[in-house]
């Protein structure tokens, strides 16, 4: 685990760990930050520290350029002696920032390679480091599967993120914990955004969207936006778009908070603004809550909202996701048909057992060869 940042790809990955089969499996976590987010985040399985960590961690969501990647070299021998004395059978890497830190250690050290491959299908790791230094290639989406034909890239395939189907919600009471909070009018329209503060997933969008619902309904609309920001800047950006909204109109910065789809059943809306993502979490994770999504026609948002799960708007668009997001508020029964179809395909496609055995079997599959 390179840095100490939690996000969407070390969720998915603990819903994996805790259900693989222990009498197959042992699950050796090493994070750069021993005493770290990550390190508690995976809590209760043996960790290990890096045997070479950097002085300065990279830094989440920042481009990935050649100076970095050669930052890692000097680590690599101690990293493959730390793969061979401890007996991987395999690495199993899940950001780009631990596939630049880990993979060519693997590759000396002769230890198969799971690349998770969680993000933009064009990043130059995928393309070009991934197809000849990875064993298996994994995708969470079509979308974010990579092209080409060269080593591992040839065996390419989509294991869609798990989600545990059986979480428990009550969506009355976690609306009335926001409304509650934050003073509002009970009437209130409640739009979340969900995950980090970094111009990928658009938070300064989602702040106009707010502002466009609010002038077409006239009544009050609230946006609550749930995560942290990763990049420099962001926050003051967003601060002068949240200064222009109308009066009618609010937004609110509240942190990140877990678990997550509880305050996610409390939103009446989730607005999801990013563009180019693999597949969003809580696109899924609001499927399962009965929270209806309007999101951006872009990335791996389709294939999640296929055979009319959600609606899909005009990407950096503003507007015209305010006025699907009307539409939708305005039609009370096509809604509910479609929370209910949403429902029965997270539960279906993203389960959490139809993931285990995809990643069990790629791994059993690798220690055979």
């Amino acid at each position: 685990m390179a840095g100490d940042t939690i996000g969407g790809s070390h969720v998915s990955l603990r819903g994996l760990l805790d259900r693989l089969d222990t009498s197959r499996f042992k699950v050796l976590i090493v994070p750069e930050i021993t005493d770290g987010r990550l390190a508690l985040h995976y809590g209760g399985f043996r960790q290990l520290a890096d045997p070479a960590p950097p002085r300065t961690s990279f830094v989440a969501g920042r481009q990935f350029g050649l100076l970095n990647w050669l930052r890692t070299f000097p680590a690599i021998a101690k990293r493959a002696r730390f793969l061979k004395s401890h007996k991987v059978d395999i690495v199993h890497t899940n950001d780009g920032r631990t596939h630049a830190s880990w993979a060519l250690a693997a590759k000396l050290a002769g230890v198969p390679l799971v690349w998770h491959h969680r993000g933009d299908p064009t990043a130059r790791g995928i393309r070009y480091v991934a197809p000849l230094l990875a064993d298996q290639i994994v995708a969470v989406s079509s979308f974010a599967l990579p092209g080409g034909i060269i080593g591992a890239a040839r065996t390419a395939r989509v294991v869609h993120s798990p989600f545990d189907s059986s979480i428990s919600f009550d969506r009355p009471a976690s609306r009335a914990k926001i409304v509650d909070e934050l003073e509002l009018d009970p009437n209130t329209v409640l739009c979340g955004y969900f995950g980090s503060f970094i111009e990928r997933k658009r938070p300064i969008k989602f702040v106009e969207a707010v502002g466009e619902l609010a002038r077409l309904t006239n009544g009050p609309v609230a946006g609550v936006m749930f995560g942290e920001a990763l990049e420099e800047g962001i926050l003051n950006a967003m601060s002068a778009k949240i200064a222009q909204l109308p009066a009618n109109a609010r937004v609110q910065l509240m942190g990140y908070r877990t678990p997550g789809h509880d305050w996610l059943a409390g939103c009446d809306l989730l607005l999801v603004p990013a563009i180019d993502e693999p597949l969003g979490r809580t696109l899924v994770e609001a499927m399962l809550v009965g929270t209806p999504v309007v999101a951006t026609n872009s990335g791996g948002n389709p294939e999640a909202l296929a055979n009319a799960c959600g609606v899909l708007c005009e990407g950096d668009d503003p507007a015209d996701m305010a006025r699907k997001a009307r539409d939708l508020l305005d039609n009370p029964e096509q809604m509910a048909q479609m929370i209910a179809r949403a429902r029965v395909r997270a539960a279906d496609e993203f389960s959490q057992e139809r993931h285990v055995q995809s990643i069990e079997g790629i791994y059993l599959n690798l220690a055979e060869h």
